[in-house]
């Protein structure tokens, strides 16, 4: 009999995001030490409490399963740390960190909510309501703080343009045409030929 391979695909899903929030347990005490913010660093603090809630509730799949949550790095995970770490390194002078730091937060959060959402899927179709009720708890948290995050953007963004106002007058700021915020509003670069 051939095995389920959504059952095989749920496994390694769950292993990836295994792999993903140990990761995060590793870098977001470094956001939090890099954030000018206090809120900010409170922010990313309690995150990481909760990150280690979501380790151990998918722990509880792995064990409930007898599997092993061993895999491999999550490589998506990987990329979103290593864009934080250069935001760090880039923004570690800039009045725009903070902005920076949430921006690449969001990224994660974003990630997470995603796959989080697509393995709670795969654990209802499959007929495992005690997955589904752990998996629903962490999609919950991170949907809470991407919206925390996105709330905390507002003063932070409004900061970075005030700290960036330096500039003389009439001199749009460095890095203007590209804020950091994750709500974008993008000025025409140019004037339409018919004005």
């Amino acid at each position: 009999m051939q095995e389920n391979s959504l059952q095989d695909l749920y496994v390694e899903q769950l292993r990836d995001l295994y792999s993903a929030e140990n990761q995060l347990v590793k870098a977001l005490p470094k956001m939090a030490k890099a954030a000018q913010s206090s809120t900010l660093r409170e922010a990313f603090e309690h995150h990481l409490e909760q990150t280690r809630g979501h380790v151990d509730r998918l722990e509880q799949i792995f064990t409930a399963m007898d599997e092993s949550p061993k895999g491999r790095k999550c490589a998506g995970m990987e990329g979103l740390v290593e864009e934080g770490e250069e935001v760090i390194k880039e923004q570690s002078s800039s009045d725009a960190l903070d902005a920076g730091l949430i921006a690449s937060a969001q990224r994660v959060e974003h990630y997470e909510i995603a796959a989080y959402g697509t393995v709670r899927t795969f654990a209802g179709l499959l007929g495992d309501e005690e997955a589904v009720n752990l998996l629903q708890q962490t999609l919950d948290e991170e949907k809470e703080t991407d919206e925390k995050l996105t709330e905390l953007s507002k003063s932070v963004n409004a900061e970075a343009m005030s700290g960036a106002s330096g500039a003389k007058a009439g001199e749009e700021p460095e890095g203007a045409e590209e804020p950091e915020s994750t709500h974008r509003r993008r000025a025409p670069k140019t004037k339409s030929a018919r004005a």
